[in-house]
């Protein structure tokens, strides 16, 4: 398995960041937009080159001070928002046009470009021209298009940002097993919690041009070490393991909801909700609440007019947003005892990467 080992260094944007992915995992790289992650993809691809950067794949290095591998020569492939489908080839043409311009013979393009059509779920339109498409379905040939080439490095820069919301499920669900299979590197680019959740193994936060934040996914985005990674999607993350419609965590607080991709029993999962689903008690609530858990208050945050009850649970860290009134009303201050009622039918679960 290849591995990539980078150091990005800019003047214009400032840029210093140092990246390792180990071959065959996928790395999620986010943060505020203009800090970075675009440029730094840029010049992974050789798209963009910068006196002080070196790049490394496996043992080639590909840009150092001396050394400049064209794009078309790195084995990386970007993967922009957009579809970008060359619009005078159909389908099976343009993903051809990847492994026949590495020197593959006519027959055996096709017969690869054929295989990731029929990977990403369109090998039946292959004779279509782009203007043809769904939005779906240019995503999801632009996808195979990158993956005809089988290159060492796949760089996917917000692949579901153009698309709506349950075309991005699919896409991303599909991407997530075809991830999961290559001996190669990954880096993805996000601003969604979800992405990074289902797809990558590890995490970097950039902000400014330099890295805050970085290790496994699930530590990261659990613990976080910056304030911008705590604020990252605005979203609650209860990590541990499936369990049949809930998301048990070690010291045995359940969190229960709606699967939003298939999942077996003992997997490693992720039930996601808003702070604003999340209602906050001294004591039990009457009734008998789907989603009830204990907790002690870690801290009050101001946002916007409301106030964030920031709570920790066993290993997690939970969000409730409440009024300020209802702070008084409780007495909240950290280290307060409290229970955390979350609603069951907002809470949505995710395989984690």
């Amino acid at each position: 398995m290849t591995a990539l080992v980078a150091s990005i260094r800019s003047e214009k944007p400032s840029l210093e960041v140092d990246l390792e992915v180990v071959g065959g995992t996928t790395l999620a790289m986010m943060g505020p937009n203009g800090a970075g992650k675009s440029t730094a993809l840029s010049v992974l691809a050789g798209l963009r080159r910068t006196e002080r950067s070196t790049v490394r794949v496996g043992s080639r290095t590909l840009q150092d001070g001396s050394r400049f591998v064209a794009p078309h020569r790195r084995s990386v492939v970007l993967l922009a928002q957009r579809p970008r489908l060359f619009p005078h080839l159909n389908v099976r043409r343009n993903a051809t046009f990847g492994p026949a311009s590495a020197g593959l013979g006519r027959t055996e393009a096709a017969a690869r470009a054929d295989r990731w059509l029929d990977a990403v779920g369109v090998g039946d339109l292959v004779d279509r021209m782009p203007h043809q498409l769904s939005g779906g379905q240019a995503g999801r040939v632009a996808l195979a298009r990158a993956l005809a080439t089988e290159p060492e490095v796949l760089l996917l820069d917000e692949p579901f940002a153009a698309l709506d919301v349950s075309v991005a499920q699919q896409i991303r669900s599909l991407l997530r097993d075809l991830l999961a299979e290559r001996t190669g590197t990954s880096i993805l680019v996000t601003h969604d919690l979800i992405d990074a959740v289902s797809l990558a193994e590890d995490l970097v936060v950039i902000e400014d041009g330099r890295v805050v934040d970085r290790g496994p996914t699930r530590d990261v985005l659990t613990s976080p070490g910056h304030p911008f990674t705590a604020s990252l999607s605005g979203l609650n993350l209860f990590v541990g393991s499936y369990d049949d419609g809930g998301v048990t965590d070690g010291s045995g607080h359940r969190v229960i909801g709606e699967t939003a991709e298939p999942l077996s029993v003992g997997d490693t999962a992720a039930a996601t909700f808003s702070p604003r689903a999340v209602a906050v008690y001294l004591d039990a609530p009457h009734g008998s609440p789907r989603n009830a858990v204990s907790a002690v208050v870690t801290d009050l945050l101001p946002r916007a007019d409301h106030a964030v009850v920031r709570a920790r649970c066993g290993e997690q860290t939970v969000d409730a947003e409440v009024t300020w009134a209802a702070v008084a009303d409780l007495g909240l201050v950290s280290g307060t005892s409290v229970m955390l009622v979350i609603k069951a039918t907002e809470v949505r679960i995710y395989p984690v990467a």
